[in-house]
């Protein structure tokens, strides 16, 4: 089986799209984990995505805005809402490059509950909001339901200059033009399409996290290996497809 490369750049965009957004204000954090650790967290069909033996576990902060329906308009008030996700990074038996949430904390309950409805996704209702001071930006988070009630998350950056040339392992953590998740007795691959990110370089001043333990992974035992900033994208998904 032939594995997909890692594609600095987007595929063309599909003609059919499900739905349409636009993520704003995002920081990647991202610890080196052992491929045997997240083996058992991923869908059937799937095994983790490596680079030079080694897989990631990221924290995702971010503010989702626009969200719409195929080509209709974006939804009013309930489809602009912060959100912070633990994801895992997956390849499939086609060879397609994805990743896989473990947890996807946000701040409208109705998102949350459409999204565990119809795809199965680990979508969490949080107390959540980011607060941005020139180059400082505060993710908070606070769950409410369902899962690790209480579970908390604050992280602080300060966003640093733009990256013109990222690292393999920088693209390795962003260039992802899908998602693997479980519905329906079927793992299914979600593909979606964006422009490539704009990155920043970005420090990290401050880090007090219980989601990465709430999913089930060990919580970090150190400094992340990569802290990133991007202004953000405007997003498109496909059509989900079983995989195998």
């Amino acid at each position: 089986m032939d594995v997909e490369p890692i594609a600095h750049t987007p595929q063309p965009a599909f003609s059919r799209s499900t739905l349409r957004q636009r993520w704003t204000d995002l920081t990647f954090l991202h610890w080196a984990v052992a491929p045997e650790v997240v083996a058992p967290l991923l869908p059937a069909g799937t095994r983790p995505d490596t680079l030079d033996g080694v897989s990631y576990v990221g924290l995702i902060g971010f503010r989702m805005v626009g969200l719409g329906l195929g080509l209709g308009p974006p939804v009013p008030y309930l489809g602009s809402f912060w959100e912070t996700n633990v994801r895992l990074y997956s390849v499939d038996d086609t060879g397609r490059r994805a990743v896989v949430f473990r947890s996807l904390d946000a701040s409208r309950l109705v998102p949350v509950l459409v999204a565990r409805a119809t795809l199965r996704l680990p979508y969490l209702w949080s107390a959540m909001r980011i607060e941005r001071d020139g180059d400082r930006r505060v993710y908070r988070c606070r769950r409410r339901w369902p899962g690790s009630t209480g579970a908390t998350s604050r992280m602080e950056v300060r966003v640093g200059t733009p990256l013109a040339d990222p690292s393999p392992l920088e693209h390795f953590l962003t260039a992802r033009w899908g998602l693997h998740t479980r519905a329906y007795g079927r793992t299914l691959h979600l593909p979606n399409w964006h422009p490539r990110w704009p990155l920043h370089r970005a420090e990290l001043l401050h880090l007090d996290d219980e989601l990465v333990a709430a999913a089930g992974l060990p919580a970090p035992a150190g400094p992340p290996v990569s802290v990133l900033y991007s202004p953000g994208v405007a997003v498109r998904f496909g059509v989900p497809a079983a995989v195998g």
